[in-house]
C-alpha cells in the first residue's frame, strides 16, 4: 500500500504530537517485539518508534518491520521511524 502526498502529511502532522511507544533495542525485530508491536497497532494504527540500539541498520530494519506487519512507512528521521497501518488492512 502507498500513500498519497495528502495523507502523507496529514500523518506527519499527527506524528509530530506524538511519543516513541515502542523501542527497538538489542534484541531488534525479534519475535517479542513483533507481537508488542502488532498488539499496539491494534488500538494506534499511527505508531512512533525509537532506535536505541541497530542505529546503523535502522532504514532496512523499518522497511522490514513495514513488510512483516503490513504496515505503510510514513517518515523516518534520525533514530525516529513512523509507521500507519489502516484499518481496512487489520
Amino acid at each position: 500500500m502507498t500513500l498519497t502526498n495528502s495523507e502523507q502529511r496529514t500523518l506527519k502532522a499527527q506524528a509530530q504530537r506524538l511519543e516513541p511507544i515502542l523501542k527497538v533495542g538489542k534484541g531488534g525485530l525479534s519475535t517479542e517485539f513483533l507481537e508488542k508491536f502488532q498488539h499496539t497497532q491494534q488500538t494506534h494504527p499511527l505508531l512512533k518508534i525509537q532506535f536505541t540500539a541497530h542505529k546503523d541498520e535502522k532504514k532496512p530494519l523499518t522497511m522490514r518491520l513495514a513488510e512483516l506487519t503490513g504496515s505503510v512507512v510514513v517518515q523516518q528521521v534520525g533514530n525516529i521511524a513512523v509507521l500507519y497501518k489502516p484499518a481496512a488492512s487489520r
